[in-house]
């Protein structure tokens, strides 16, 4: 009975085994056989619902740049909506600033809840936060309505995040997971550039703007979760679904000494991204006094479009070498930034932007490349969500405490205080990676240890 069940078990050979049952054998092999087929067919089936492993990474990398490309987009249009409904400057700040506080408690709260339900229904469910929150900017009516969308946003993007760059390393070709950690770095900034820009241009050349682009951005999301729908699951469901939903903020074991050296670099590099994102619309209107959607999306494009270029250039320099340039470029970068705004400079800023930018890209996707080998792939969301919280923390925190201090001390002082606050936490993480190397190279000959270092750079 076990050989015939074998035989059927593959839908093969049904009618041989058949004939050769006798008796009551014969109805036990019918629905075995029956049984077996069903199931090749179930799996036939299943295969042409799935999409290629090539076609969901590429899939995947695209629409996490349409969510980034979502958090980019607003920051031209800021301006524009004080202008049409006359609110004070400080209120951008919250504006600003109630996307990265949303982002931050989603992440603290599901930051690694793909780990135990799968990537899929977590990035289906961000995708339709992110459609709602477009729906929301496209119908706006007053300042009201973009800090709800705004914060909506922020819970899409912190629950996709993490979830997004495990899924794309995990989605990754084998023989290319390099390029998964390249991409989940260099995605973030790329779409940020992407959205500010071509929404500046939107800005300057159209008389809709908003329609354009969060009409569009509602497109790509609903496209987005086909994409995601037809995906192989990459993780397999475990316990504690619930439990993970505990506010927490854990990194795995094996990668703690890298994620501690790391963070000072985090901090710095995403101030700098703060700096350009959220306060260089006011800058350029108020310290070189300029009124230009291209211009405002232009100088806080360039930044993250540097860093989307030198992250994906650099992906061959050893990890640590990248975040070790990286971090010295946005030091250098920042001087120069705040140099320009003290002067009032505007090639400069550029000039620093790009710097900063470049620097910005080579430190963060030298930073992920050097982490994401250090955790297994169930608890991978969840080293990413701990990364994300860091950046946001230094992306929006800031940001917000210079928007009240604008009232107090003046665009142009709060702005110089903030860039030298990044400068430090940058030169900090600089100093941390360079002892981290040392101590990294000098441990190689002694020990085999270092080899788990060594596999992550």
């Amino acid at each position: 009975m076990s050989t015939v069940q074998e035989t059927g078990a593959n839908g093969a050979n049904c009618p041989e085994a058949l004939a050769r049952a006798k008796g009551a054998v014969t109805a036990s092999v019918a629905k075995v056989c029956k049984a077996g087929q069903a199931s090749q067919a179930s799996q036939a089936g299943a295969a042409r619902r799935t999409l290629s492993p090539v076609a969901a990474f590429v899939g995947a990398a695209l629409t996490f740049v349409g969510v980034t490309f979502a958090a980019g987009a607003p920051s031209p249009l800021f301006v524009l909506y004080q202008q049409e409904w006359g609110f004070p400057a400080w209120v951008l700040t919250i504006a600003f600033a109630i996307y990265a506080i949303t982002l931050l408690v989603t992440l603290l709260i599901a930051g690694s809840l793909s780990d135990h339900i799968g990537r899929r229904p977590v990035l289906i469910g961000a995708l339709a936060l992110e459609i709602v929150s477009m729906l929301i900017f496209l119908f706006a009516q007053d300042i009201g309505w973009i800090i709800v969308a705004r914060a909506i946003q922020g819970v899409a993007t912190g629950a996709a995040t993490g979830t997004f760059t495990a899924a794309i390393v995990e989605l990754a070709p084998e023989k290319h997971k390099k390029l998964g950690a390249v991409i989940g770095g260099t995605a973030p900034v790329g779409g940020l550039a992407l959205g500010a820009l071509i929404t500046g241009a939107a800005v300057q050349f159209t008389a809709v703007p908003t329609v354009i682009i969060f009409s569009s951005l509602a497109v790509v999301f609903t496209l987005g979760i086909i994409v995601v729908a037809l995906s192989a699951e990459t993780v397999s469901r475990r316990a504690g679904a619930v439990r993970s939903l505990i506010p927490r903020l854990t990194v795995p074991r094996a990668a703690r000494a890298e994620f501690g050296a790391i963070v000072p670099v985090l901090i710095g590099t995403w101030m700098l991204a703060g700096l350009f994102l959220g306060l260089a619309p006011s800058i350029i209107r108020g310290v070189f006094h300029i009124d230009s959607g291209l211009v405002n999306g232009a100088i806080v494009a360039l930044q993250p479009a540097a860093g989307a270029v030198a992250g994906f250039v650099l992906s061959r320099v050893h990890a640590r070498t990248a975040t070790i340039w990286g971090s010295a470029s946005v030091v250098v970068g920042i001087a120069i930034s705040v140099s320009a705004v003290a002067f009032g400079l505007l090639p400069l800023l550029f000039v620093g932007a790009v710097l900063g930018g470049a620097g910005f890209g080579a430190a963060f996707s030298g930073s992920l490349r050097i982490l994401a080998p250090l955790a297994p792939a169930h608890q991978r969301a969840e080293l990413f969500a701990a990364v994300y919280l860091v950046n946001y923390l230094a992306y929006g925190v800031p940001a917000l405490i210079v928007g009240e201090l604008i009232g107090v001390v003046g665009l142009l002082d709060a702005v110089i205080g903030y860039g030298i606050a990044a400068a430090l936490a940058t030169a900090v993480g600089l100093v941390v990676q360079l002892r981290r190397a040392h101590v990294v190279r000098s441990a190689r000959p002694a020990t085999g240890s270092v080899r788990v270092v060594a596999a992550a750079e």
